[in-house]
């Protein structure tokens, strides 16, 4: 099974501890390059950020078409960078399941 995610379904649960449900219910979770990005390179601290750096069953894979990831933020004023290259990357990869809020 394929599972995508956004951020904030990892940064909620890992809040209130409970990041290991994902692993629970899908054993591997893929994010895009924006979303470890999100996390990991911010002056803050995010919740679940060591996690999507250390935890094996949390793979960071990169969208191959950029370019759909800009057309798609264009057409929305709403979507951030994460949440489209979340949706872009789940269509490349043909995902069982794209977790988002």
């Amino acid at each position: 099974m394929i599972i995508v995610s956004d951020t904030s379904p990892i940064t909620n649960l890992a809040a209130i501890c409970q990041l290991d449900l994902l692993r629970q219910l899908y054993s591997h979770l893929i994010i895009p390059q924006a979303v470890y990005n999100e996390m990991v390179g911010v002056n803050k601290v995010v919740p679940g950020a060591v996690e999507v750096q250390q935890l094996s069953w949390i793979q960071t894979i990169a969208v191959v078409n950029s370019q759909q990831v800009t057309e798609l933020q264009g057409k929305q004023d709403n979507i951030d960078l994460g949440e489209a290259e979340a949706i872009i990357l789940s269509l490349e990869l043909k995902a069982d399941l794209l977790l988002m809020d």
